[in-house]
């Protein structure tokens, strides 16, 4: 099967990334890293912007806008996803570390963006982690609380107009 994505220069994206056999490898402080020093690696090659990002134990959901003239954000998972792997199994662990694939979603709209960014940083309390937002390290939540998007308190009830089920996780 072949798949079809939508690759739009400069557009705006939501992801879901899973690890393989929903494995919880960001349980590790290491793995973490090693997801971040992949970024940095990937970013420094091939720029693109983190809009709002959350990585919970078996995944992870992410906004990104691209570079007006690039829409390949499939070299860019592919670079991320080796990276971490190539540096994850150096460590002795010889598992796959991810499905193959990921979903993404192209932003349609300010409404759509907002929709998709609360639900990033809304995912951990949905998913039993933490009771609000603000408790969870591995989110751009408070980022987005310092650059005046959210109050500190937000998510601490569950938000209105809350997806049920955006990232097909």
């Amino acid at each position: 099967m072949r798949y079809r994505r939508s690759r739009i220069p400069g557009g705006c994206y939501f992801f879901t990334v899973v690890t393989y056999g929903r494995r919880p490898l960001f349980r590790s402080s290491e793995a973490v890293a090693l997801l971040r020093g992949a970024f940095r690696h990937v970013m420094a090659c091939r720029p693109f912007a983190i809009d709002a990002m959350v990585v919970l134990p078996d995944h992870l959901h992410c906004l990104w806008t691209l570079p007006p003239e690039d829409g390949d954000h499939s070299t860019r998972w592919r670079m991320l996803k080796s990276h971490f792997s190539r540096h994850w199994r150096a460590s002795g662990d010889t598992q796959p570390c991810w499905q193959p694939r990921y979903w993404e979603h192209l932003i349609r709209d300010d409404r759509d963006f907002r929709l998709h960014a609360d639900y990033i940083h809304y995912n951990p309390v949905k998913h039993g982690y933490v009771t609000r937002p603000w408790d969870w390290p591995r989110s751009s939540f408070r980022r987005a609380v310092a650059g005046g998007a959210y109050p500190a308190d937000w998510g601490a009830t569950e938000p209105p107009d809350f997806p049920d089920e955006i990232g097909r996780e």
